[in-house]
């Protein structure tokens, strides 16, 4: 498959929920986690949700327990966390895998659309680029995902547009997703 929308994902009901449709608005595929350092990126991504929703934009929130074992608990759990902490809008979909032979096609395909570029610069990236070397010396070359909220931003047409590591400021987020709106 080539195009963003020929995939779909479960949500936390395992209903397959088609990314056709979002055919036409700007989604923001984020995998996520209820405990991590990057977690209250959730206060950021509601804000963002709740000033463009209505412009077009759609957050599609996976969770994933692959980085650390930071997102325990079912999906229900992970919704109500996520409901009572950060009052979200959006939905979380089935917690699932972004990387490895489990690795939900839909992650494949971000993945092969937009590589890891780097986290940039500041305490975070330099804490980010320490902490992977040492899990994987090669983590520089090659297109995993790195850790939680990583972010794939998609345009109205299905394109992907940018891939954000969790340690890009939300800032930089917002003014790329309101480019698109």
């Amino acid at each position: 498959m080539s195009s963003f929308y020929e995939y779909s994902v479960e949500d936390r009901k395992g209903n397959a929920v088609p990314m056709k449709q979002f055919a036409g608005k700007v989604v923001l595929v984020v995998n996520t986690a209820t405990g991590c350092g990057f977690t209250p990126q959730y206060k950021d991504l509601e804000e963002l949700y709740e000033a463009d929703h209505e412009r077009g934009l759609e957050i599609l929130d996976i969770p994933c327990n692959q980085f650390a074992g930071q997102t325990p608990g079912t999906d229900d759990e992970v919704h109500e966390f996520c409901t009572l902490k950060y009052h979200t809008q959006f939905d979380q979909m089935k917690k699932s895998d972004v990387n490895g032979e489990n690795a939900l096609d839909l992650y494949k395909f971000l993945k092969s659309q937009k590589s890891f570029g780097g986290f940039g610069h500041g305490p975070k990236a330099l804490l980010m680029n320490t902490m992977l070397k040492k899990i994987d010396p090669d983590y520089k070359n090659n297109a995993e995902i790195k850790w939680n909220f990583t972010k794939f931003l998609v345009d109205r047409q299905g394109n992907v547009v940018r891939r954000f590591e969790p340690t890009e400021d939300m800032k930089e987020v917002r003014a790329a997703v309101e480019e698109l709106l």
